[in-house]
C-alpha cells in the first residue's frame, strides 16, 4: 500500500487489509536452521503442528495485549467504581472500560505491526467464537420467539438505511457505490457487508475504505452511548432494548458489546441473548441485500446480463459460519434441556454447569475481541474522509436508530 493510498480507519476490520498480513513485509528473515527443521520432518502431523506453533508465534503478540487490555480495564473497573467511588457494586461497565483502554493505547501511542496479525485475529475468530457460544443460552424455542419478532423490525431498518442512505448521499454528492456502502453497513452487519457487496458494484479501494471508517466511527460511538439510552427509551425492559441494540447498532462485535454491556450494568443477561438474536436476523438478510444490490447497480450502468460483476459470492460469505453454528448450539441446548438428564448421560446439575462456563467463555471471547476493537481504532485516519460521508453516516445511524423504536413499539411492545 503506497502513501498516497487512504488506509482503512480500522485495519483489524477491513479483510482486504488483513489478508495481506501475512506478507512478508517486515517479518525478518527464517534462519536456514529453523526452516530445515521443518523439512526434516517425517510425519505430515508433525509438520501440521510445527506450522502451528509458527502461525501462534505471529499471532501471539496481539492476543496477549488484547488479553491483557481486557483483564487491566475489568479490574480499572471495579477498583474505580469500589475502592475510589465507594459503591458495593461498580457503576463503570468493565467493557466501556475494555474499549476505551484500547482506544486510549492505539491513539496515544500507537501500535508496532507485529500485533497486527493478533489483532485481527481476535475480531475474526474470538469474536465468532463468542457469539456463537451465546447460542447455547436458547433455546430453538427461544431462539425462534425472538427471530419472529425481529423479523418485522429487521426488514423495516434494512429497507429505511438502504433507501433513505442512497437519497442522502446522492443529496450530497456521494458517488453511488460510496452511498450503497454506507447503506448496507449500516442496515445490516457493518463491515462484513461492505466487504462484500463492494466488489458486487465496482465499488473503488477508496470508498471502501471510508465506508468501512463511517461505520466503525458510529458504531463505537453507538457502542459506548446506546445501552444506557436503551434503557432509558424501553424503561428498563431487556428484551426491548435488546431488540434495539441488535437492529439500531451496525456491527455484529458492537452489538455483542452493546448487549455485554447493558447486561453487566443492569444485570440482565437477556438483553444480550435478544440483541445477538436479532442480529444474526440481519445477518442472514445478507444473502438476500448483496445479489439485489449487485443487479441494480448492473442496472443503473446499463449491463447487460445477471453476473455479480467482480464478487465470487459462496455460501460461506452469504451465510457466515458462525450464525449457523449459533443455530446449531441452540439446538444442542435445546435436546441437552429434554429428559431428566442431559443426553441421557449427565446430570442436570453437570450440564447447568457446562451451560454457566460455556456462558462465561463467551463473554471472555467477547470482552477480548472488543478489547481488540479499541486498540485497532485509529482516529487519525477521520482527516482521510472528508465531512460528507460523515455527515451521511451520522444521518444513516440517527434515521435506523429512530426507526428501530418506533418498530419496536409498533410491533414488539
Amino acid at each position: 500500500m503506497t502513501s498516497e493510498t487512504p488506509r482503512p480507519f480500522n485495519v483489524y476490520l477491513a479483510s482486504e487489509e488483513t489478508a495481506s498480513l501475512d506478507s512478508f513485509e517486515g517479518i525478518p528473515e527464517v534462519s536456514h536452521e529453523a526452516t530445515s527443521d521443518r523439512l526434516q520432518l517425517k510425519y505430515a502431523w508433525q509438520r501440521k503442528l510445527h506450522g502451528s506453533l509458527d502461525s501462534f508465534g505471529d499471532l501471539a503478540p496481539g492476543l496477549l495485549l488484547a488479553a491483557a487490555v481486557a483483564i487491566i480495564a475489568t479490574f480499572v473497573a471495579k477498583w474505580l467504581g469500589t475502592s475510589v467511588m465507594g459503591f458495593d457494586r461498580s457503576p463503570i461497565s468493565p467493557i466501556l472500560a475494555t474499549v476505551v483502554l484500547g482506544l486510549i493505547l492505539r491513539n496515544l501511542i500507537g501500535l508496532p505491526k507485529r500485533y497486527r496479525d493478533g489483532l485481527s485475529w481476535c475480531v475474526k475468530r474470538i469474536l465468532r467464537i463468542g457469539v456463537a457460544l451465546l447460542g447455547l443460552g436458547l433455546s430453538l424455542a427461544a431462539l425462534g420467539s425472538i427471530g419472529l419478532h425481529a423479523i418485522p423490525v429487521v426488514i423495516g431498518c434494512i429497507l429505511t438505511a438502504i433507501l433513505g442512505v442512497i437519497w442522502l448521499g446522492k443529496l450530497a454528492g456521494l458517488s453511488h457505490p460510496l452511498s450503497t456502502l454506507i447503506a448496507v453497513g449500516t442496515s445490516i452487519c457493518g463491515v462484513t457487508a461492505i466487504v462484500a457487496t463492494g466488489p458486487a458494484i465496482d465499488a473503488d479501494d477508496d470508498e471502501v475504505s471510508y465506508s468501512v471508517a463511517v461505520i466503525t466511527l458510529f458504531g463505537i460511538l453507538a457502542l459506548l452511548t446506546y445501552p444506557f439510552l436503551a434503557h432509558f427509551l424501553f424503561a428498563g425492559d431487556p428484551r426491548l432494548a435488546g431488540f434495539f441494540l441488535g437492529t439500531a447498532i451496525h456491527d455484529t462485535s458492537q452489538v455483542a458489546g452493546a448487549g455485554l454491556m447493558y447486561q453487566l450494568a443492569y444485570d440482565s443477561p437477556e438483553a444480550l441473548d435478544v440483541a445477538a438474536t436479532t442480529k444474526l436476523v440481519r445477518n442472514l438478510c445478507l444473502g438476500a441485500v448483496i445479489p439485489v444490490m449487485a443487479i441494480l447497480h448492473q442496472r443503473r450502468n446499463r449491463k447487460e446480463g445477471s453476473s455479480l460483476g467482480k464478487s465470487k459470492l459462496g455460501f460461506s460469505k452469504l451465510v457466515p459460519g458462525f450464525v449457523i453454528a449459533f443455530i446449531a448450539l441452540a439446538a444442542l441446548r435445546s435436546i441437552g434441556d429434554m429428559g431428566g438428564s442431559a443426553f441421557g448421560i449427565f446430570s442436570k446439575d453437570t450440564w447447568e454447569g457446562f451451560l454457566s462456563f460455556s456462558r462465561s467463555a463467551s463473554l471472555a471471547c467477547l470482552t477480548v475481541a472488543l478489547a481488540a476493537i479499541g486498540l485497532g481504532t485509529s482516529f487519525l485516519q477521520i482527516r482521510n474522509l472528508g465531512f460528507r460521508p460523515l455527515v451521511i453516516g451520522f444521518a444513516a445511524a440517527t434515521l435506523v436508530g429512530a426507526v428501530s423504536v418506533g418498530l419496536i413499539r409498533l410491533f414488539v411492545a
